[in-house]
């Protein structure tokens, strides 16, 4: 920490302490009580059930589990693909040409991601490539909201590599193909696995987009989640977010162990 005073830090923590709970881990909580409640019809829950957790592991939940999972590898992946290869191919680039770039990929967050979800619609159900109504749709529409963060983040990292290693690689004869493959991805690495595990967590839950075009044997989580309270079904929802956090938290841990011995190799 950048506080040396003893004071100085026990009202660093205060102030953590008090801006965390309310506006973090406060509504996890009330999440996770929910998702036990039998009733709740006071300041805290009459009752506690794991019955809603038997109805977020099976059936429709665990199909929109999966289907989640899997839109948010192959977006990710996708994205990743993309973002690096534009990271690397404009890192030679002027400063206004890499700007120009750079505010091309932002371009689909800089806009509500309900716009980009009509764009991918209007442009995809009509010849010569018609997605509508297929789950490529969806995961075309995830891999572009967050391609602009793998690519933002492999462009920081390619703008903090050291020249010296590509340069001695050349310097013994090595060829543009072997420099990129064996010295500079390979420095890259704990980025690329950083950005892949941003990518995931924001496929995971992505909502607006997805809701205008998923087809019905297509539902991710987020959309099962608010069909359930939309519903009234709450609680179930609740035990379905919590499910949703879970398959997140975990699948972001084990990205992170790979980018801690990516750091160290």
């Amino acid at each position: 920490m950048l506080v040396h005073s003893r004071k100085a830090k026990w009202a660093t923590w205060a102030l953590f302490l008090v801006l965390f709970l309310p506006l973090f881990a406060l509504p996890l909580l009330v999440i996770l009580m929910a998702s036990f409640a039998e009733h709740w019809s006071g300041a805290f829950p009459s009752g506690f059930t794991g019955e809603h957790y038997a109805s977020a592991t099976r059936g429709e939940s665990l199909q929109a589990l999966t289907t989640s999972l899997v839109t948010a590898v192959a977006a990710s992946l996708l994205a990743l693909a993309v973002g690096t290869w534009a990271a690397l191919a404009t890192a030679s680039l002027k400063r206004g040409g890499r700007r120009f770039v750079d505010a091309l990929f932002v371009l689909p967050v800089a806009v509500p991601s309900v716009v980009v979800g009509l764009a991918v619609l209007v442009a995809f159900s009509r010849p010569p490539m018609i997605l509508n109504g297929t789950r490529w749709i969806v995961i075309l529409a995830h891999a572009l909201l967050v391609t602009a963060f793998a690519h933002q983040s492999v462009s920081a990292a390619i703008a903090r590599l050291d020249p010296v290693y590509e340069q001695a690689a050349a310097s013994l004869g090595a060829r543009p193909s072997y420099v990129l493959w064996k010295v500079r991805l390979p420095l890259l690495l704990p980025s690329l696995n950083a950005a892949a595990g941003l990518c995931f967590a924001l496929s995971m839950g992505e909502l607006s987009a997805t809701m205008m075009l998923y087809p019905p044997d297509w539902m991710p989580l987020p959309v099962r989640i608010y069909a359930a309270t939309d519903r009234g079904s709450t609680f179930t929802g609740a035990a379905v977010a919590v499910v949703l956090m879970a398959a997140t938290l975990l699948v972001l841990l084990a990205v992170s162990r790979i980018r801690t011995r990516a750091s160290y190799r």
